[in-house]
């Protein structure tokens, strides 16, 4: 007894529905991968101007280039969905190479519910994200603000002295994104 023609063309279909349902499945995983590996990347190479996390520092007389200056520029700017207020209380700054500075930034929920938000950072010249380290930043961590409540963020930094000679002027970028739905803890930072 033959299988019918019908019956080889519906095993057939289900082979090509079950590669093509896995080949989704793989593309899908592999998209939330990405963003994760892509991060790792970044943070190793410097690549895209993403900046490393916290770093110890206590800067002494001799470790500070006053030779040398530097202009560091800050911008701020809200994804899409964010509604906050949000930016830098100063434009630029000039530093001296090993010398800790602190700036600070200011941000405004203006809705009448709490919101979490969560900066990401970036530093152009790309290849200059490497040399700036952050000892304390808003970045680190997700910050949450009552309907109405304003507060100002402080970032404490250094430039190290190995930035190369021909660069000049740099600018530390943060991108604000509302992740309320995705925050479950207690608020982290309080208004002063």
């Amino acid at each position: 007894m033959s299988a019918s023609p019908g019956h080889n063309s519906n095993i057939g279909n289900r082979k090509l529905i079950a590669k093509l349902v896995l080949a989704v499945v793989a593309m899908f995983g592999f998209g939330f991968a990405l963003v994760p590996i892509y991060d790792v990347f970044c943070k190793v190479t410097g690549l895209n101007g993403k900046t490393g996390g916290r770093v110890a520092y206590q800067a002494t007389a001799a470790d500070i280039d006053l030779t040398r200056t530097v202009i560091v520029q800050f911008t701020a700017m809200n994804n899409s969905n964010m509604s906050w207020a949000f930016h830098p209380m100063q434009n630029q700054i000039e530093v001296h190479p090993g010398e800790l500075n602190e700036v600070r930034f200011y941000a405004k929920n203006p809705t009448a519910a709490s919101m979490t938000g969560q900066a990401v950072p970036s530093v152009t010249p790309s290849l200059s994200a490497s040399f700036l380290h952050k000892t304390e930043c808003f970045c680190f961590t997700q910050q949450v603000l009552e309907a109405g409540q304003e507060i100002e963020m402080p970032v404490r930094f250094f430039v190290d002295k190995a930035l190369p000679k021909d660069v000049h002027k740099m600018t530390l970028s943060y991108t604000l994104f509302d992740v309320t739905e995705n925050f479950a803890g207690p608020p982290r930072l309080t208004a002063n």
